[in-house]
């Protein structure tokens, strides 16, 4: 029987990363994840609402929270971002009623949901390990990523109950997911360092250079490509990799996408997709 989850697809999935928007559905086919969206939800707020307005935030996590438990559904998202946000203010919520009853007050009015605090909060990757298991996404597998390959965890979903059954520290679900797919798991420190995404727009040459040192780290340990467990995340470090290099002087060529993509090409879905990341793997360099 299929896994059945309300699907928040992340912040940026249909913007600046569609790249998730298009390989989530066939990879969570092959793990036989049945997605149900979750019509109207909106953005996690990623830190940076809350940096304006701290209640904001918690009241639009609390609607999209609403709405999968009035689906009777707990949440799934292939972004990192998403998933610590979400999480974070649900148990906010469930640790202050004070606060619960002043957010149901404004959803009631507003959209006629409440919130009761019964639906959890799951990441791609902890639903694969945790859930469905390792062996049966190994026997999925048709196309080995015979590569090596750094996975981003980012540090917003490392926190107690979170992150499933992995160590909020020092994590390694990742890298086991990685074997799983034929890929060999690179050891690096910055598998769990911010890239500074909230201060975007108000902080560049800070979060230039975050990326540029996450980058360095990954290839100074040898990694053919970094695979991002966030959206957020995963669209700094590809999207603004030149312009970090360019800002720090910090060699950035290094190939970067998302688990989703992964997933989907190494369980034989956009076989010329696949095809163009490894020629772009093979190609690109200092």
């Amino acid at each position: 029987m299929a896994l059945k989850y309300a699907y928040h697809p992340g912040n940026v999935a249909h913007s600046s990363a569609p790249e998730v928007a298009d390989t989530m559905p066939p990879a969570a086919r092959s793990l036989g994840i049945e997605l149900i969206p979750l019509d109207g939800a909106t953005s996690c707020g990623a830190g940076i609402i809350r940096q304006a307005n701290d209640i904001l935030q918690v009241t639009l996590n609390a609607r999209t929270m609403a709405l999968a438990e009035s689906m009777s559904l707990d949440i799934i998202t292939p972004c990192a971002a998403t998933a610590g946000n979400l999480h974070e203010d649900l148990i906010r919520l469930r640790n202050d009623p004070l606060l619960l009853a002043k957010t149901n007050d404004v959803l009631r009015r507003t959209t006629g949901l409440t919130l009761e605090g019964t639906v959890s909060v799951h990441h791609l990757l902890h639903v694969m390990v945790d859930e469905i298991g390792l062996d049966k996404v190994e026997a999925n597998v048709r196309n080995p990523m015979r590569s090596r390959i750094a996975g981003y965890y980012g540090p917003n979903m490392q926190q107690e109950g979170a992150c499933g059954d992995d160590d909020v520290y020092d994590p390694n679900y990742f890298e086991q997911l990685i074997e799983a797919l034929g890929g060999t798991p690179v050891e690096w420190e910055s598998r769990t360092q911010s890239v500074g995404v909230p201060g975007l727009f108000s902080e560049e040459p800070t979060v230039l250079r975050q990326a540029a040192a996450v980058i360095s780290d990954a290839k100074s340990e040898g990694a053919d490509i970094i695979v991002s467990a966030c959206t957020l995340s995963h669209a700094v470090l590809d999207v603004y990799q030149g312009k970090a290099s360019r800002a720090t002087g910090i060699s950035t060529n290094l190939p970067v996408i998302h688990l989703t993509e992964l997933l989907s090409f190494a369980f034989g879905h956009h076989n010329s997709r696949l095809a163009q990341l490894r020629t772009r793997m093979a190609v690109i360099g200092d």
